[in-house]
């Protein structure tokens, strides 16, 4: 059996530094430290911070007074920030990633000039609720949310010649591309950035999963079901090849998948640690013990970090 790994693959920058903040948030104050939702969609990092003394909740009401709040890497709404700053709560830290404040600081300059502003995107998601939730000049303008060219192609804006976009971080490449051609074509003076906001650390995952496709019979995606970085690159696989399967770890893979095939590729998603990986490749190499073969793909090389500047310095709202 052959193993070819995707690269890039797992953890992104921002996810680093999500991980980070409550990292340096522990060895700080102490536990516990409460993050309003997950800090990141992977349940081996969710429970390995439980561990060590992480509460995760989603309501600012069950953080006791004088305790340490972080917000996760997805973002949150003004609404949610106002209601932590008039709380009693010791310190606030705010683990959004910067590629998703960059686009909340898009949505607030049209809410401060009144433009209306379409968000594409999945409305479950936090970034989404995270992202909207920077927008309440209702009066003079409008959000919407739209999630397909389905979505693009009915709707209706108040003023079409003050409209602008932005796009969740995590998308897939393709079908944004496609929904932004049917916005641009519809309102030819929407503003918005050249092409979208996915981050550079999705649209890389899913170049090398189009490469890793070209190459094998089966492809692992190892990430969250909630993980929306993680579902637009098992739909990618899913396009590209005939058999490819989405696994939260390990434990998830049926040997009934692997049976007479010859190579099998493996990527992961934004929030999947490596020790996931390895433990897959692991598994893999054990029921082929003498005839297995790992390769990792050449792919594009990431080199930027955020830099890991002093916690209460850079985090403390």
């Amino acid at each position: 059996m052959q193993i070819l790994l995707a690269n890039p693959r797992g953890f992104c920058a921002g996810v680093i530094r999500a991980i980070d903040v409550v990292e340096q948030a522990l060895r700080i104050y102490g536990k516990p430290i409460y993050v309003y939702h997950e800090i990141v969609h992977n349940n081996y990092v969710i429970q390995n911070l439980c561990k060590q003394g992480v509460i995760f909740i989603e309501n600012l009401k069950e953080v006791p007074d004088n305790s340490v709040l972080i917000f996760s890497a997805h973002g949150v709404s003004q609404k949610i920030k106002l209601e932590a700053q008039t709380s009693n709560f010791n310190v606030i830290f705010d683990a959004t990633c910067p590629l998703v404040t960059k686009i909340h600081n898009a949505v607030l300059r049209a809410n401060i000039t009144g433009s209306e502003i379409i968000v594409i995107g999945h409305h479950d998601h936090p970034e989404i609720k995270g992202t909207i939730g920077q927008y309440n000049n209702i009066k003079n303008g409008g959000i919407y949310l739209i999630e397909s060219t389905e979505d693009a192609l009915k709707l209706i804006v108040k003023d079409a010649n003050n409209l602008r976009f932005v796009t969740q971080t995590t998308l897939s490449v393709q079908e944004t591309s496609t929904i932004i051609k049917v916005l641009r074509k519809r309102f030819p003076k929407i503003l918005g950035p050249s092409t979208n906001n996915i981050c550079f650390a999705s649209t890389n995952r899913q170049e090398a999963v189009r490469i890793l496709a070209t190459k094998v019979e089966l492809i692992l995606v190892i990430g969250s079901i909630h993980s929306s970085n993680a579902k637009s690159l098992i739909q990618l696989a899913q396009q590209l090849t005939k058999s490819a399967k989405l696994i939260d770890s390990v434990n998830d893979i049926k040997k009934d998948w692997i049976k007479g095939v010859n190579s099998i590729g493996i990527t992961a998603g934004a929030s999947v640690p490596d020790i996931l990986v390895h433990k897959v490749i692991d598994y893999l190499s054990k029921i082929n013990v003498n005839n297995c073969t790992i390769h990792e793909l050449s792919g594009k090389k990431e080199k930027f970090v955020f830099p890991k500047e002093s916690i209460i310095k850079t985090f403390n709202i």
